[in-house]
């Protein structure tokens, strides 16, 4: 499957690097705003999903309502907080092998994408010094429908020019490997087997390729 795959697409948080830790601790903080407690098993159910759906979720958890312009303003609120903490990443917070691997892939003329729900994801990838080894960035700006639908990697395979066929996903959020099954493509598991039985392969990270 990797040695015949012309395209490559990456989810972000957990894939790329765990900016996830910093997610959870902006939702946690809007949940203490708001009254609750959120909790870090709370947090699995956000995994891979948008933000005004995460808001939803954690909203739900807390048992509360509210209209769509306030949850708008809580959506940027926590927003403004998560690229609080994410302006103080550097690359030494990729995760272990990402570079080494992307390197790897871009010798071999693999075409390199981002799938992503997040909407700070050239941000991030800025901060992290590796824009420059994608050749297409698909995120939460990009598209409108979050996974498990597959809009996001149909988009990024349209950027490489390829066909569904031709591309494995890097992912580890269950909505993640559902989107790219949902769009005709093989994909790799980052993380535990049982979080991730829809993949065609689980590793623990890139560090393994």
């Amino acid at each position: 499957m990797l040695e015949h795959m012309k395209g490559a697409i990456f989810d972000l948080d957990g894939v790329i690097v765990d900016t996830a830790k910093y997610h959870y601790l902006a939702w946690r903080s809007l949940a203490a705003d708001l009254g609750f407690e959120f909790t870090e098993a709370h947090n699995e159910r956000l995994k891979g999903v948008s933000r005004m759906r995460s808001l939803d979720i954690l909203l739900e958890i807390g048992g509360l309502e509210f209209d769509e312009a306030e949850k708008a303003g809580m959506a940027e609120r926590k927003n403004r907080r998560y690229v609080d903490y994410i302006s103080r990443l550097d690359d030494s917070e990729l995760l272990p092998g990402v570079r080494e691997y992307l390197g790897r892939l871009k010798e071999r003329g693999i075409g390199i994408a981002l799938g992503s729900a997040s909407k700070n994801a050239i941000f991030i990838l800025n901060k992290l010094k590796i824009t420059g080894l994608f050749d297409a960035v698909v995120d939460g700006n990009t598209v409108s429908r979050a996974k498990p639908d597959p809009e996001v990697f149909q988009t990024a395979c349209r950027r490489l020019g390829l066909q569904p066929a031709d591309c494995v996903v890097f992912e580890d959020a269950e909505a993640g490997v559902a989107a790219a099954r949902a769009a005709g493509m093989r994909v790799v598991g980052i993380g535990k087997r049982e979080m991730l039985a829809g993949a065609d392969v689980v590793i623990t990270g890139l560090h393994e390729l």
